[in-house]
């Protein structure tokens, strides 16, 4: 599915349209999803045909279906250019400070 051609509210509309297929495929009502997570069924039928939610509702669903690892797709790490590595490298320390030790020539 090429999401970026759909319309902001023709995406909500296929991930409600994605989640009812989800619950059907697990043979699961509106009902038990509804006791599962605490929201209405009203909710999840709302949900379901297209109506926007929170994306703590979102959430619930995912998890109640056993489907949170849809969310891998939003996890990004922090990336830094080359030119600030290289500028992180000189900064870091490569010796230990002389702690400790006696610094003048008294010891010779």
């Amino acid at each position: 599915m090429d999401w970026y051609a759909l319309s902001d509210l023709a995406a909500v509309k296929e991930i409600g349209r994605n989640l009812q297929q989800i619950r059907l495929n697990q043979d699961i009502s509106q009902q038990e999803l509804a006791v599962q997570t605490g929201l209405s069924r009203l909710t999840i039928s709302q949900v379901e045909n297209g109506r926007p939610a929170s994306t703590l509702t979102l959430v619930q669903l995912l998890r109640a279906l056993g489907r949170l690892d849809v969310l891998e797709v939003l996890e990004e790490s922090a990336t830094i250019s080359p030119l600030q590595a290289a500028r992180l490298a000189r900064q870091q320390r490569q010796r230990a400070s002389r702690r400790g030790e006696d610094t003048s020539a008294s010891g010779l």
